[in-house]
């Protein structure tokens, strides 16, 4: 029982640094094939990047005040 326990806490201390680093970046993308902007968490080809933020909240918020996406 001891040796599950402690194989399950070794997992999360080296799995939740990698979730940590993916987790809160959030990307404004304008697709320059629509013109349209979007909230992603990653930038794939065809995209320019408008601006990175550390929340969704703050991407929207963001992408709201930008002339670019404002069409």
């Amino acid at each position: 029982m001891k040796k599950i326990v402690l194989a399950a806490a070794l997992v999360l201390a080296f799995a939740a640094p990698a979730l940590a680093l993916t987790a809160g970046r959030y990307y404004v993308g304008l697709d320059t094939t629509t013109h349209t902007c979007s909230v992603v968490t990653h930038m794939s080809a065809g995209m320019k990047m408008m601006g990175r933020y550390h929340s969704k909240a703050a991407a929207e918020k963001a992408m709201a005040g930008m002339k670019e996406c404002k069409g």
